[in-house]
């Protein structure tokens, strides 16, 4: 049997922060990009998310110790996305840190491919998800060695391999790459088309594949 805090390599009374931090350590060691299998990349995405999940209901206890996510029954869900164009974010003038700033995109009457929702399966990356349902997010490299991928995230956890060209600096201001991130919570909020941001200006390569969203 293997419990989610055997899986994170946790104590039962751990807190929010240690939890947290566990998660983003195990889940860079187990990147598929990383060597890592995917299986065990899933197993550790289930753990955060079944940890986290009830905490969010108030009602985390010691009874998740007896929790075996190996069993078929404890498979990952999809993953519901909201997503926004930056480009209408600079346009309204609005701030990627406005808590109200999904709650304003939905109130504005935004074309589809500017906002809306899609659903990304366990074994997708969100590049993957977003170019499956039709849209041309964009990208150039995909291999984490270039930030044209990249995607500022609002809510939510999307991990991250470790070896990827984004600082840490930035990755703990929100900053995560598209092409091999995986969601790791039930819902994200993420804004993508990042390219006019001038933080991001050095770890761009040249226009080519890199493309405004669309679909198709």
């Amino acid at each position: 049997m293997v419990s989610p805090f055997d899986v994170l390599g946790v104590d039962v009374d751990a807190d929010d922060d240690e939890i947290r931090r566990a998660y983003r350590e195990r889940i860079k060691q187990v990147h598929p990009d990383q060597g890592g299998s995917l299986e065990e990349f899933q197993l550790v995405r289930r753990a955060y998310s079944q940890l986290t999940e009830d905490d969010r209901n108030g009602d985390r206890d010691e009874d998740l110790a007896s929790v075996d996510l190996r069993e078929e029954d404890a498979g990952m869900r999809a993953t519901r996305v909201e997503f926004l164009d930056y480009e209408v974010v600079d346009d309204y003038g609005w701030s990627l840190t406005d808590p109200d700033l999904f709650e304003k995109a939905a109130e504005a009457d935004l074309g589809e491919t500017d906002y809306g929702r899609l659903l990304v399966e366990p074994t997708e990356t969100l590049l993957e998800a977003a170019e499956g349902r039709g849209f041309t997010w964009p990208f150039s490299c995909r291999g984490g060695a270039c930030a044209n991928c990249a995607v500022y995230l609002a809510a939510g956890e999307l991990s991250q391999p470790a070896n990827t060209i984004l600082p840490e600096e930035l990755a703990e201001r929100g900053f995560r790459l598209s092409c091999n991130g995986y969601p790791a919570s039930d819902r994200l909020q993420i804004v993508f088309n990042l390219k006019t941001l001038p933080e991001l200006d050095d770890l761009m390569l040249p226009p080519g594949p890199f493309r405004r969203a669309q679909s198709d």
